[in-house]
């Protein structure tokens, strides 16, 4: 693995990892605390011509993050098992609120692994995705905010992996690919009966397939060739 910024062996207990305000963990922690205020802000739905625009750079930045705990070298926790993090925070509120946003184009097929020769897309939901990445964020947020530095490392490494990693892709896959469809005024194929309970098969998506007009979305979620971040 690359090892982009040499972990301490003994994290202080003060929020950050060593090596001052510049520190690896620290840039970590903000990234993720940004992801999490923004993806919050922008589910209140305040500013809904704006929304997926934000979203794709909040994914797209987080991310980064991501790559950065990917790339670097395993990190190690202190103490042998996880302290107990107290209940984990509901984020039904935030799905159901992320899910009315973006209610045209929520929902999106999705290969689960890339590697597996003949995969079957699967359907996804992005307020499922961004959900389940805060969950997984908020987590190892509430080890740093009680000073468990290296926990918290660790967990935002395990989970970029193992979920959150995978999640956050697939979901700036479908927001980017909105995006262009927009942008370049290529026509969206419309999910119609489409759902993730749903098991589909090969040839399914495209038969569901119907077209939504670029005044159904572009408009109301900030899609217009003219929109910018």
């Amino acid at each position: 693995m690359i090892s982009e910024t040499p972990m301490p062996k003994s994290p202080p207990r003060n929020g950050a990892a060593g090596g001052g305000p510049d520190s690896f963990a620290v840039q970590i922690a903000d990234q993720v605390e940004s992801f999490i205020v923004a993806v919050s802000e922008v589910a209140k739905g305040d500013d809904p011509d704006a929304a997926v625009p934000h979203l794709l750079l909040q994914v797209s930045q987080v991310l980064f993050a991501g790559g950065r705990l990917g790339a670097h070298e395993d990190i190690v926790p202190e103490e042998r098992y996880e302290p107990d993090t107290g209940p984990e925070p509901d984020m039904d509120e935030l799905r159901e609120r992320l899910a009315s946003l973006l209610a045209p184009v929520d929902v999106y097929s999705e290969v689960f692994d890339p590697y597996v020769p003949r995969s079957t897309p699967v359907a996804a939901r992005i307020s499922d995705d961004l959900a389940d990445t805060i969950s997984d964020l908020r987590h190892g947020m509430a080890h740093y905010t009680e000073g468990r530095v290296s926990e918290a490392l660790w967990w935002w490494q395990f989970s970029y992996l193992s979920n959150w990693g995978p999640t956050a892709s697939a979901a700036l896959r479908a927001l980017q690919s909105l995006v262009a469809h927009v942008r370049l005024d290529t026509p969206l194929a419309e999910l119609d009966g489409l759902d993730t309970d749903s098991d589909a098969e090969d040839g399914d998506l495209e038969r569901q397939a119907g077209r939504v007009m670029e005044a159904e979305i572009a408009a109301p979620l900030g899609l217009g060739r003219s929109a910018g971040a």
